[in-house]
């Protein structure tokens, strides 16, 4: 096999595209499309998501210490777009693309309730990397829209149409090739 040698870079394709939310106290709300946010931490839960600092939304959260990550569907990936390329200083996005602000259980920053699954954060530690501010923090709570709960109460999230972002596109998740544990499963 043969390979070329790239320039080192972030080729760690698909990640999750989300539309994190936040906001000042007595400000508008802003959603911010980022490709860079993962999970760090099993127990207590915690996420990481990484902000260039000219970002409107980097001083929010900085400010604020929360945000809440909101996952895409199919049906929002136009929406995540538009917010991707739009900035929250000349737009108020959830206006704009017709989302809607709900409530939070634990953070004052609001969820987008046409996301299918909503994760609200409180920022633990922030590392500022060069290009980007990382923001370490812990899940303080994770409402799921009902409509993808089965009648035992387990979230379907293949029924989600969740959206992954690889290498400038925005990717529908395909089928399920495995699950855990498949590879050793007795047959």
């Amino acid at each position: 096999m043969k390979k070329t040698e790239f320039k080192p870079g972030n080729m760690l394709f698909p990640v999750p595209v989300v539309m994190v939310s936040c906001q000042k106290p007595g400000e508008k709300a802003n959603i911010i499309t980022l490709a860079w946010a993962g999970t760090v931490n099993s127990d207590p839960p915690m996420v990481s998501i990484s902000v260039r600092s000219e970002r409107f939304s980097h001083d929010i959260i900085s400010e604020t210490g929360e945000f809440v990550i909101n996952l895409v569907s199919k049906e929002l990936t136009y929406a995540t777009d538009w917010c991707g390329v739009k900035s929250g200083r000349d737009f108020d996005k959830f206006k704009e693309m017709k989302l809607t602000e709900q409530k939070s259980l634990k953070v004052s920053a609001p969820c987008i309730e046409e996301s299918p699954v909503n994760i609200e954060c409180k920022v633990t530690e922030s590392k500022d990397l060069g290009s980007h501010t990382m923001y370490l923090a812990e899940v303080v709570a994770v409402t799921v829209d009902n409509k993808y709960l089965d009648k035992n109460g387990r979230f379907r999230m293949n029924d989600a149409d969740l959206v992954a972002y690889c290498h400038g596109a925005y990717r529908a998740l395909g089928e399920t090739i495995g699950t855990f544990g498949f590879s050793v499963k007795k047959k």
